[in-house]
C-alpha cells in the first residue's frame, strides 16, 4: 500500500502566528506519540524573502502509513478538539491529500 501525506496551509489571522504554532505543534506531539500509523507530523513555518517566518502563513506536513492510518487520524476526538481551536486563528487554509510511492 501507498504511503499518504498530507499537506496543509493556513492564512492565519493578523497576531495569531504564536498561538496557532503553539496549538499544532502540541497536536503534532499528541499524535505522534499516540498513533503508530502516523509517520511523520511536522509543523512548518513558512519564510519570507528575507529568511523570517511568514506570521501570515503556516504549513503542516503529515505522512500515513496507509489511507486507514490517516482515516484513524481523522476520527480521534483530538482531531476536531484542534479544530475548533485553531479556527479563530485562522482566515482560510488550503489541503492538498498526496500519494507517496507506488501500491
Amino acid at each position: 500500500m501507498a504511503r499518504i501525506a498530507l499537506i496543509v496551509e493556513f492564512e492565519v489571522r493578523p497576531g495569531c502566528h504564536a498561538a496557532l504554532l503553539g496549538v499544532m505543534r502540541a497536536h503534532a506531539a499528541a499524535c505522534l506519540a499516540d498513533e503508530p500509523g502516523l509517520e511523520r507530523f511536522d509543523v512548518l513555518e513558512v519564510m519570507d524573502a528575507e529568511g523570517r517566518p511568514d506570521p501570515s502563513r503556516l504549513m503542516l506536513y503529515e505522512v500515513f502509513r496507509d489511507q486507514a492510518a490517516r482515516e484513524a487520524h481523522w476520527a480521534k476526538p483530538r482531531h476536531e478538539a484542534t479544530k475548533a481551536a485553531f479556527a479563530p486563528l485562522i482566515q482560510g487554509r488550503s489541503a492538498r491529500l498526496c500519494r507517496i510511492g507506488a501500491d
